[in-house]
């Protein structure tokens, strides 16, 4: 957080008041508030970067929470949720594969949970049996290799973004059965949205 802006944060939390852009008076909030960060605060503090006061304000309660490289047996029980919740109203159940487990297992997460995440969603875009196997995962988890999925090229290893939303668009209505109604549901966009997206890549609407 910039610095001109962590004054602004104490201000609310120590007077529980803020006040909207181009507002004339306070509003009263009564809130808990939750802070995450990625950064060592205390070597902030003694930087100059991050105000000791908003720093000692914030630290009521604790919670240390290691990357993922440091608490492998999360990974599978986490990649098994994801498989459940964005798997939720398909036709298949996906499972993870004993080697694509592995090879998990095996990786060192740069990316933490949000890379796992993004890999699953992946992966399940990439199967069409339910199965996920190392064929469905980027090549440096296979490889072993430690660089990371790159975020800048907004595309999954020689996968374009364009062509992932077409496969993914492609299995859910298979998975419906052509139910527009259900994909767009699933897919989290309109009916006519859907259709157009149907119409862009030449698809046909019951994609079976």
């Amino acid at each position: 957080m910039d610095l001109k802006l962590q004054p602004k944060l104490l201000q609310v939390l120590e007077n529980q008041t803020f006040r909207k852009i181009g507002g004339v008076r306070d509003i009263k909030v009564d809130v808990r508030v939750i802070a995450a960060t990625n950064r060592n605060l205390k070597e902030m503090v003694r930087e100059k970067r991050f105000r000791e006061d908003l720093y000692y304000r914030l630290k009521v309660m604790v919670i240390d929470v290691p990357p993922l490289r440091e608490r492998r047996e999360d990974i599978i029980p986490i990649a098994e949720y994801f498989l459940r919740t964005n798997g939720a109203g398909l036709r298949h159940r996906f499972r993870l594969s004993p080697e694509c487990r592995r090879i998990l297992l095996g990786y060192h997460w740069p990316g933490n949970v949000r890379e796992l995440k993004n890999i699953i969603e992946r992966a399940m875009i990439l199967s069409d049996s339910g199965e996920i196997l190392p064929e469905h995962l980027p090549s440096e988890l296979v490889d072993g290799s430690s660089s990371a999925m790159s975020t800048q090229t907004m595309s999954f290893g020689s996968i374009s973004l364009e062509e992932l939303e077409k496969n993914h668009i492609l299995n859910i209505m298979k998975q419906v059965r052509g139910n527009k109604t259900r994909a767009s549901k699933i897919l989290g966009i309109s009916r006519l949205t859907l259709r157009e997206k149907l119409k862009k890549y030449g698809l046909s609407e019951d994609s079976s």
